[in-house]
This record gives structure tokens, C-alpha cells and sequence, in this order.
């Protein structure tokens, strides 16, 4: 059975001194410090280690051979979307960024799939860039779940939505720059508290702002098991229906509607919760992710799904068939 993980993070072994370059700081660098083994560095603050599992595509393809998965769509590590910066800065290292995907793509068909980035600060530098991951082969873009503290609502962005819609360009959304992060460091509680949190905050403005109406060609992906959106829907809905005054602004649809109209990834860690999630979304909009190689995503590859006693068409839809409709590809493509 084909594998595909659509949701995996890669950067370049090596990251030009943007701020050197640039003239102010708050860029990541890597400091390879030992063999395999790379500090990622924001400026002189330590950011995190990271492993050549997170920048060497032939170390990764044998670790998920390992895991009978063929196939690994790719992006850029949010951290390094540097939205806050100047938006000409912020496409010069978009488009390094994407490039470098690009090349892994066309050096590993069989094995890849590539997802780019744009400064999604300025949208007409966005929609320039978009054109040119499609012309260079990238399928996507992953993008934050919010823009310098900005909801997707927002209608400086719906351009850029609209432009992935007319292009055929598969949007991902990540959690990132998470809401109150600095009064929650402890216990890892953005990553734990704030990630799901940030996932909401993204789904619930793209359909309460309407996006998701306007554009239902928009092949959307909302990463984590869709974050705290799908676990709360009850109550998302309840306040659509109580208080349509504050909810129902600018858009008069339930959001309840729109489940199985975007996908999600499998990112749960909890069969019981997963088996919830495809009740909700239907197994062809639930899409094998795993948020390789950091140690918070799922590392064993689906190793779970495989233990739950599931139909194999619902395995097989969650493994490959969900993200090859996400993505606009055919099995075919990945065949040996």
C-alpha cells in the first residue's frame, strides 16, 4: 500500500547569514557543531538542535523505509517564514527557501513532494512568488496560522487564497507564533496548549470570514488533527447559533457545514480521538501526517492506524488516497 506523509519539515543544511545581508537580526542560522548534529540559532540566542534527519533527503528516505512509507511532502520549518521581516527580505528568502525544495523534488520524484512558503506580509509579493513555485514544480504552500498576530480572515490575504484556488496550489496550515506564548513557557505549554489553540484560531476565521465560502475550490489542510477545532465544534457552533450577532458577521453558514470540506492531517496521538475525527471529517478528508522529524509529531509513521482494527480502505484512504485528492496527484507518479 502506497504511504504518503504529507506533513514533514526540511530546511537546508546551510543558511545564508540573512542578517548580515539584510542589516538587523532575528534570523535562524545553523551552527554545526557536531557530526550529523546542527545548533539552529536566532541570531546568539539557541533555538534548537536538530539532526541531519531535518536536512539530508537521503538519510530521510531510508529512516522512513523503515516504516514501509515511500513518499514525504515537504516544507520549510515555520520559524524560518519570517513574516515580521521586511517583506522584500522575506521573499528573497522564500524563494531561497523554495528553490531548495524544488531540487530535492526533481532529484527524488518518487520520493518527494514540495510545499513552498511566500511573505505572506505582503500579498502582492505572495501571489508574484506563488506563480513561481507552480512554475518550479511545488504543489503548495504551507502557510501560519496567523500573519504577524493578523487572522486569515483578513482581507489583505484573500488574494493570495485566491490566486492558490486559481492556480491549483494546496494551502497547509501550521500553528505558529502562538497566541500567549510569553505568559506560558512552562511546561512546553505552546507547543502543548497554544499549537491546538492557534489551529482554531485559523479554521474558525477562515470560515466565520468567509474564505472558505467564497473559494470552495480551495484545497485547505489544517495540520494537528485539525488543532482544537474538530474538539470543539459543539461549542463553536453553539455560539454561531446563540450569539449570530458577534459569529455570523460575514458569513451565515454553520460552520458545522464545512467539516469534510477541508482535510486534516492524523496527527492525534490517540486512536479514540482519531476514530472521532473521521466520524466528523470522513476518512477521504483525513490524510496520513506526522510532523517528521521533531518529537512532539508522530514518529512511527502511522504506526498506530495500523493497530486500530480499521477497515483497509479507510487505511488506505488516510495513507495515501486523501492526500493524492489534497495534492492534485495520481499514484501513478509515485510508482516504481
Amino acid at each position: 500500500m502506497l504511504k504518503i506523509d504529507m506533513h514533514t519539515h526540511l530546511m537546508p543544511d546551510r543558511m545564508p547569514r540573512w542578517a548580515d545581508k539584510f542589516g538587523y537580526g532575528g534570523f535562524i542560522h545553523l551552527d554545526h557543531h557536531r557530526k550529523g548534529w546542527a545548533r539552529m540559532m536566532q541570531d546568539s540566542k539557541f533555538f534548537r538542535e536538530i539532526n541531519e534527519n531535518c536536512w539530508d533527503p537521503e538519510v530521510r528516505i531510508n529512516e522512513y523505509l523503515e516504516f514501509d512509507t515511500q513518499v514525504q511532502v515537504i516544507c520549510t520549518i515555520p520559524v524560518l517564514f519570517a513574516y515580521w521581516a521586511k517583506p522584500k527580505d522575506c521573499l528573497e528568502i522564500s524563494e531561497f527557501l523554495n528553490d531548495h525544495i524544488a531540487e530535492i523534488v526533481q532529484k527524488y520524484p518518487k520520493q518527494y513532494v514540495g510545499l513552498g512558503t511566500v511573505p505572506m506580509q505582503d500579498a502582492e509579493l505572495a501571489v508574484q512568488e506563488l506563480h513561481r513555485i507552480k512554475e518550479i514544480g511545488l504543489v503548495g504552500i504551507q502557510i501560519g496560522s496567523n500573519v504577524n498576530n493578523k487572522n486569515l480572515n483578513e482581507a489583505e490575504f484573500f488574494s493570495i487564497f485566491e490566486t492558490c484556488s486559481k492556480l491549483g496550489l494546496a494551502v497547509m496550515v501550521h500553528p505558529w507564533n502562538m497566541m500567549g506564548k510569553k505568559h506560558m513557557e512552562r511546561y512546553w505549554l505552546p507547543w502543548l496548549v497554544g499549537m491546538p489553540a492557534e489551529t482554531s484560531r485559523a479554521m474558525c476565521s477562515m470560515i466565520f470570514g468567509g474564505v472558505l465560502e467564497r473559494l470552495p475550490g480551495l484545497r485547505v489542510n489544517f495540520v494537528h488533527s485539525g488543532g482544537a477545532f474538530l474538539p470543539t465544534i459543539g461549542r463553536v457552533e453553539h455560539g454561531f447559533n446563540c450569539r449570530p450577532d458577534l459569529v455570523a458577521i460575514d458569513n451565515p453558514v454553520n460552520p458545522r457545514e464545512y467539516l469534510g470540506k477541508f482535510w486534516v492531517d492524523c496527527i492525534t496521538h490517540d486512536p479514540l480521538m482519531l476514530e472521532y475525527v473521521l466520524k466528523l471529517q470522513g476518512s477521504k478528508r483525513v490524510t496520513l501526517g506526522t510532523d517528521y522529524p521533531f518529537p512532539l509529531g508522530d514518529l512511527e509513521i502511522g504506526k498506530f492506524i495500523t493497530e486500530m482494527e480499521l477497515d483497509e480502505s479507510i487505511i488506505e484512504d488516510i495513507f495515501c488516497n486523501a492526500t493524492l485528492e489534497w495534492l492534485n496527484l495520481t499514484k501513478e507518479q509515485f510508482l516504481q
